[in-house]
């Protein structure tokens, strides 16, 4: 680190600007050449997890274009958010006197909203494409869901989640009265049909131009028995959830909305934050911290950032995200007691039942472990929660 930050300040020391300005442009050249570095050193893991062991099991469905594509994507719209803000932060550090912390803070709540706003509308289409769900059964039955429960809903999408993987999701966003729905096409199961049967016709015009060049039948008859194996591999491998089940799930992330769980995350994040912010203020001054990590000659902001949220406080990040997971399981089961307050306990365990075995989930984890890992509860403690309000 120290070496990558000195090699950096080589490359701007001749630029004639402010010290300020000066170590702003440091930070952001830092900033990138180690992003590129994060990316390449994790690059054969990320791979490996993508192309071998999620292809393994049958869940990755992009292709290694759309992979390092992505990955470019991800690089741009990274530096796009994070160069402007990172220099707006040391600059507010610089200049903002003893209660920097608090104007930081402030920053950083406005940065939360903005980018909550325009991340499903302008980023989110970035990776993937968002459609209008077609008129239909579906359609008709979400939408009085949502007049049932008074839920201001405008706008529902599908998400074509399938091009990079069969994991399915459901989720809402937006504020106020301007609520929206997004559903993964991998948890609709007539829109995986819909696929499965536009997969089998691609797959029959390739093989009549193969028969075409085929001579032999012994060729033929020796495929045939392959050709029913797909079949019946196909007819087994029927993922999805039903119009029905797909409205119990929505019934569930309204009940985050109901509860407001969006907004207690929200508010308890920024609180944290706004520890970290003073803790900060209260040690970014120490020396010793900077010399510890190799910078002996200087402090800079930016460095300080990096350390001190990321190491000095790592302790305490562990614990206040151990406590958010057990807050995330009781939302869990909050919001899945509303589904069932709205009349839909039997099909919201048939879906659950589905989704795990479609993801390929384990039913049942050590308590333990589940409590600190897991942000939703085990299979098996929701069916029961859910019985359990049923009787």
């Amino acid at each position: 680190m120290p070496l990558l930050w000195n090699y950096c300040g080589q490359q701007v020391a001749n630029v004639p600007i402010d010290a300020v300005y000066k170590e702003i442009l440091q930070s952001s050249l830092f900033l990138v050449i180690g992003t590129v570095v994060t990316t390449l050193t994790n690059l054969p893991i990320d791979y490996y997890k993508h192309f071998v062991i999620e292809e393994r099991f049958g869940f990755n469905k992009q292709t290694r274009m759309f992979y390092f594509k992505d990955l470019i994507k991800k690089f741009i719209v990274t530096q796009i958010l994070m160069q402007p803000i990172i220099g707006i932060l040391i600059w507010i550090i610089h200049w903002g006197g003893d209660y920097f912390f608090l104007y930081c803070w402030i920053f950083t709540v406005c940065i939360a909203l903005f980018l909550a706003t325009i991340y499903p509308e302008v980023i989110a289409p970035l990776f993937d494409k968002y459609t209008p769900l077609k008129e239909g059964k579906l359609r008709e039955m979400i939408e009085e869901l949502a007049r049932k429960v008074s839920f201001p809903l405008t706008k529902i999408f599908v998400v074509d989640g399938s091009t990079r993987s069969t994991h399915s999701n459901a989720y809402l966003y937006g504020f106020c009265n301007n609520k929206r729905i997004v559903l993964f096409d991998t948890l609709l199961e007539d829109y995986q049909n819909e696929k499965a049967k536009k997969e089998e016709e691609e797959e029959k015009e390739k093989e009549k131009e193969k028969n075409k060049d085929e001579n032999a039948s012994s060729n033929q008859e020796g495929q045939e028995e392959p050709k029913k194996e797909e079949k019946e591999k196909k007819k087994e491998a029927k993922k999805g959830c039903t119009n029905d089940e797909v409205v119990s799930v929505l019934a569930h992330e309204i009940g985050h909305w109901r509860y407001s769980h969006t907004v207690k995350n929200l508010v308890i994040s920024q609180a944290y934050i706004f520890v970290c912010y003073m803790l900060f203020a209260m040690l970014f001054k120490n020396r010793e911290i900077y010399i510890a990590f190799g910078f002996t000659d200087n402090q800079p902001v930016f460095i300080g950032l990096l350390l001190i949220f990321s190491h000095i406080l790592a302790p305490l990040s562990q614990i206040v995200s151990f406590f958010m997971q057990v807050m995330s399981r009781h939302f869990e089961y909050q919001a899945d007691g509303y589904a069932v307050q709205q009349g839909y306990a039997d099909l919201l365990a048939s879906a659950l039942v589905k989704l795990n075995s479609d993801n390929l989930g384990f039913p049942i984890y050590d308590t333990l472990y589940s409590s600190y890992h897991h942000s939703h509860p085990p299979l098996m403690q929701r069916l029961k929660a859910i019985k359990k309000k049923t009787d």
